[in-house]
């Protein structure tokens, strides 16, 4: 087991990549907390890792919600201790809602950035001063490709994840002096309910995997494979690196 021993965060564990994340580094031995601001999803991942053997517990948090991810963290700790590994995942897409940037409304700007750029700020600024302690930890930020490319009428979206590069480049300056490693995670389209909406259309769908050259579309077994590399002390020299999961589509 790689991770046996470790506590790991992840955020927006509920559903989709988070879920197989913390699934997969629940079967690798690490205690998972699961950050999850729906109950009846964040239960359901808990029990799933519990009934193959692991360990978890969830804790509900609105990742955008300060005092509640500090709650978060604290509850951690309290329980295990420390935290080895961050991965932060919690993200909101409004795919109905977003625009070019004239268009956009004040509430869905503000609210995406709440939760995709802010939440990540604000988990790691909770988690780090114990892996500070400890003088060990990875963090790892799951980003995305409309962070480094244009995406028409993705404004806010592709704001954020633009800015969750740049917060990743920074905390991985700052903090791997100290041993701690900071990472980022570029997936191309995965097949979760984020996506559902879009990929509910059978056209569509056959779109986004034909426009990949592995032809397919990713899935969150897909992600969690370079998540657990990142979380192990296989990636100790792995600092500040951009890790994409899209099937070469950022390739060509």
């Amino acid at each position: 087991m790689r991770l046996k021993g470790k506590v790991a965060i992840v955020t927006g564990a509920g559903a989709g990549i988070g879920r197989g994340i913390a699934e997969r580094f629940g079967r690798e031995g690490a205690s998972v907390v699961i950050a999850e601001v729906d109950p009846k999803a964040g239960e359901s991942t808990m029990k799933a890792i519990q009934e193959t053997g692991g360990e978890a517990i969830f804790v509900p948090t609105d990742v955008s919600n300060e005092a509640q991810v500090q709650g978060m963290v604290d509850q951690t700790l309290t329980r295990y201790g420390r935290v080895d590994v961050l991965c932060n995942n919690a993200a909101v897409l409004f795919f109905k809602e977003e625009a070019p940037a004239h268009e956009l409304t004040n509430e869905t700007w503000d609210r995406t950035m709440a939760v995709n750029l802010r939440g990540y700020w604000l988990t790691s600024k909770y988690v780090i001063p114990a892996m500070l302690r400890q003088r060990a930890g990875s963090i790892i930020h799951v980003a995305s490709p409309t962070g480094l490319f244009g995406f028409t009428r993705l404004t806010a979206y592709s704001a954020s994840k633009g800015g969750v590069i740049g917060l990743m480049r920074a905390m991985a300056a700052d903090y791997a002096p100290e041993h701690i490693r900071v990472n980022a995670i570029i997936p191309g389209t995965i097949d979760t309910p984020m996506n559902a909406v879009e990929l509910a259309d059978p056209v569509a769908r056959a779109r986004y995997a034909e426009i990949a050259p592995a032809r397919r579309l990713g899935t969150p077994e897909d992600m969690a494979g370079i998540a657990l590399f990142l979380a192990s002390e296989d990636s100790d020299y792995c600092v500040g690196g951009i890790f994409t999961v899209d099937g070469g589509l950022t390739a060509v």
